[in-house]
């Protein structure tokens, strides 16, 4: 699956990084913790998250994620969509909380 298609799917809001919804999309991780991310995230994966800083993008791009989704129609500091844009790397906004975003994208991936 693709990030356009889960954008599709789901209604996500293309906050940033509208070049990278080309890239498969390998899982998903969901924490708020960026430590946690650097540590146990997968290359290809979505991070769903609350948080909106710039760092946020930093560890996106280390990790090579596909695409960081926002929870909580919470909106992204400029500098973190400015970092999505260079990296290449969406930034995805959703109304949702983060455990109804994360159930239904697990569902997704996992019935293929």
């Amino acid at each position: 699956m693709k990030v356009s298609d889960l954008v599709q799917q789901l209604g996500l809001k293309i906050l940033g990084g509208d070049q990278g919804l080309h890239c498969e999309i390998t899982g998903g991780y969901t924490s708020d913790l960026l430590s946690d991310v650097m540590g146990h995230a997968g290359a290809g994966q979505v991070w769903i998250t609350l948080q909106t800083h710039k760092n946020v993008m930093a560890i996106a791009s280390l990790k090579e994620l596909a695409a960081v989704i926002i929870v909580k129609d919470l909106q992204p500091e400029r500098d973190m969509l400015d970092y999505s844009n260079i990296e290449d790397i969406p930034v995805l906004g959703t109304t949702e909380d983060t455990f109804g975003i994360s159930g239904k994208i697990y569902q997704m991936l996992n019935n293929k």
